[in-house]
């Protein structure tokens, strides 16, 4: 979380080493658009607004932190207390590289942002090359059309029967086969239809390449998955940044728009697979977003960035 910021800032004043900051999500404010965390419908005000925005949404998360950073620094590092507004705008922030783990495909570096702030194409660790899948998913993906992948990642369910109840529904009225992740979710396992397959744990960089559509909430690293495979998405979001993760996939064209886990019904769950499967324009624009995305090398760019910063002495 953006929490883990403040610690190593504090870390690094201690041992007064360099801090490069490191995010999955758009935090720096710019004007191009709001903070991720406020309503979408809040683009209409303006520059001036989106820029301020983006403080607010620090000032929040830091506040939140104020009092465990200041008990860590005096208690265990022995520093004296941030200043009240929080790090932003230290000397020690400003000089270091700020990495954004996201492709300039799906979030273009706005022309506010620094030359000193790198959008670096996305960051995934792929499963190792001994991995394998099982047995019954592969028999089950060999014996019919490609399925749609439903999974909501780590969010919890109060109710995982209605929710599984819920996708069956919804994968019925479709017509679609489909792989349920059921992860740390909390799905149960009920007498399944010979069109789904239920697993625990998928890679999603082997998985999902071989799907019609997948289903989840919008996670930062999820949805990256999902555009990287080429094929469009139907995102389910819960809170925090998963909003504003669908409703880019939706502006991109790679994605149905966001249906909010509260208004999640099987009708409306149903509706968007079949869209997701059947859009040609939307499953193009998705094929066309995974080769870009396939092209980049997020995790080579930050390799060659701290090297060049090295060499010149910086850090």
């Amino acid at each position: 979380g953006v929490g883990g910021m403040f610690v190593a800032g504090a870390l690094a004043e201690k041992l007064i080493i360099p801090v490069i900051q490191a995010f999955l999500f758009p935090f720096t404010p710019t004007r191009a658009f709001p903070s991720i965390l406020l309503p979408a419908f809040l683009t209409r005000l303006g520059g001036a607004f989106n820029r301020a925005s983006h403080h607010v949404t620090q000032q929040a998360i830091w506040q939140a932190y104020r009092s465990a950073d200041n008990a860590a620094r005096k208690q265990v590092m022995n520093l004296p207390a941030a200043p009240f507004w929080g790090p932003f705008r230290s000397d020690r922030l400003k000089q270091h590289p700020v990495l954004y783990g996201f492709s300039p495909s799906v979030i273009a570096k706005p022309a506010d942002w620094g030359v000193n702030t790198y959008v670096t194409g996305y960051w995934f660790l792929d499963p190792s090359s001994t991995w394998s899948p099982p047995p019954g998913l592969t028999a089950f993906l060999d014996s019919g059309p490609a399925p749609v992948c439903i999974g909501f990642g780590s969010m919890g369910n109060r109710n995982p029967e209605q929710t599984t109840e819920l996708v069956l529904a919804a994968i019925d009225r479709s017509r679609q086969r489909a792989v349920i992740l059921s992860g740390w979710g909390g799905l149960s396992k009920v007498n399944l239809p010979d069109t789904v397959y239920m697993a625990d744990s998928i890679p999603h960089a082997w998985l999902f390449p071989r799907m019609a559509a997948v289903v989840h909430h919008g996670g930062a690293g999820t949805t990256a998955a999902g555009f990287r495979a080429g094929v469009p998405s139907v995102i389910t979001p819960f809170f925090g940044d998963q909003m504003f993760w669908g409703k880019r996939a939706a502006a991109l064209g790679v994605g149905t728009e966001p249906i909010a886990r509260k208004k999640l019904t099987a009708e409306r769950l149903a509706g968007a697979i079949q869209t997701a499967v059947t859009d040609r324009t939307m499953r193009q624009r998705a094929a066309e977003l995974g080769a870009k995305i396939q092209a980049e090398d997020g995790i080579g760019q930050v390799v060659s960035i701290i090297r060049r910063l090295s060499a010149d002495q910086r850090l």
